[in-house]
């Protein structure tokens, strides 16, 4: 079992580099435009940190299915697998404005299909009331069950979700939790504070490059000690 350290130190960078860019940093962005950007970063990372947990938990789960020997070898291929998908994503890239898009046009469709005919007046009183709420109670607000839900539903089958449990299955699972919170948490307050300008400014070529390096140094490194074992 490795230490604590080295399963906090993947697990943030694996986060990082696999969110940044993705489908649900900018969706938590769109979202941040249009509602108060507490309920929006409070449901979005809600979302990611059960979704992490729940992800390290079938990882630490997995070597009492199955043995540590295999499970270390399927968790080595899973590296390489991701690697080769994110070098691939890069080098065929759309580019992060064109996802952008893609999310705003989904989330523009479902905003029409739920408005229905809403009144300004009725608007502008619902406005009222929410201030006049505490917080604690905003956040079983629609906003922050709406960025929650998407975020969640977002993740699951993603690429960082299915990282995360091979990880867990192979790393220390206390370390991988801290490392996959700090690292939600990181992009999530990028993207609801700025993430259309910062996805503007960060190429997501070098971020799936970054990350398809960063899979393979992992897998790598994952070959090596079974080798060495």
């Amino acid at each position: 079992m490795s230490t604590v350290v080295q399963g906090f130190t993947k697990s943030l960078a694996m986060t990082v580099l696999s969110e940044i860019g993705d489908k649900t940093f900018f969706a938590a962005a769109i979202l941040a435009m249009r509602h108060p950007r507490r309920l929006v970063l409070s449901g979005c990372l809600g979302a990611l940190i059960v979704m992490t947990i729940l992800s390290v938990l079938v990882g630490w789960a997995a070597p009492n299915l199955l043995s540590r020997t295999w499970t270390h070898h399927i968790t080595t291929v899973l590296f390489f697998a991701f690697g080769l998908w994110s070098l691939w994503d890069a080098f065929k890239g759309d580019g992060g404005d064109d996802e952008f898009a893609e999310v705003e046009a989904e989330l523009d469709a479902d905003l029409k299909a739920k408005a229905g005919a809403t009144k300004q007046s009725s608007k502008d009183d619902d406005e009222l009331k929410k201030q006049n709420r505490s917080f604690l109670l905003q956040l079983f607000s629609p906003i922050f069950l709406k960025a929650f839900s998407i975020t969640f539903f977002g993740e699951w089958g993603d690429k960082s979700q299915l990282a995360t449990i091979g990880l867990a299955a192979d790393e220390n699972p206390l370390g991988v939790v801290i490392g996959g919170i700090i690292g939600q948490a990181l992009c999530t307050t990028a993207a609801v504070l700025g993430g259309k300008s910062l996805a503007s400014q960060i190429s997501e070529k070098i971020v799936a490059l970054s990350g398809g390096v960063l899979f393979i140094v992992f897998g790598i490194q994952s070959f090596l000690s079974t080798v060495e074992a």
